[in-house]
């Protein structure tokens, strides 16, 4: 398993109960939640992985569990990593869910590539 299933319940009840219009993707070894064809969150092995911006980008650094999302060796600003300790309770899922989702529609969506035969 590439990431965690009961994580991805939880996320999905609360978009859900949020009436989001989402759909998943398979992606980066895990999954990734997307609204208005937009990256918003998803789940990388135990983590959460939360698109929130560069405007609460450092606050969010200083919350359990959290810590910038780096897979090239440079982090990547207004994306971070939270690990079980930061979203265990609901109340705290709940705040990541909500400041992804309060980003999204400033985010741009990324480009669609040609397919090449």
């Amino acid at each position: 398993m590439a990431y965690d299933e009961y994580l991805e319940e939880r996320i999905d009840r609360m978009l859900q109960e949020k009436k989001t219009s989402f759909h998943t993707k398979k992606m980066m070894g895990g999954l990734c939640y997307m609204v208005d064809d937009k990256m918003c969150l998803g789940i990388v092995k135990g983590e959460v992985m939360a698109r929130i911006g560069e405007a609460v980008y450092l606050k969010a650094l200083t919350k359990t569990g959290c810590k910038e999302m780096n897979f090239t060796g440079r982090p990547m600003k207004g994306f971070v990593f939270i690990s079980a300790d930061g979203y265990d309770m609901d109340e705290d899922l709940e705040h990541w869910v909500q400041l992804c989702l309060d980003y999204n529609p400033l985010a741009k969506k990324s480009k669609k590539r040609n397919k090449q035969h």
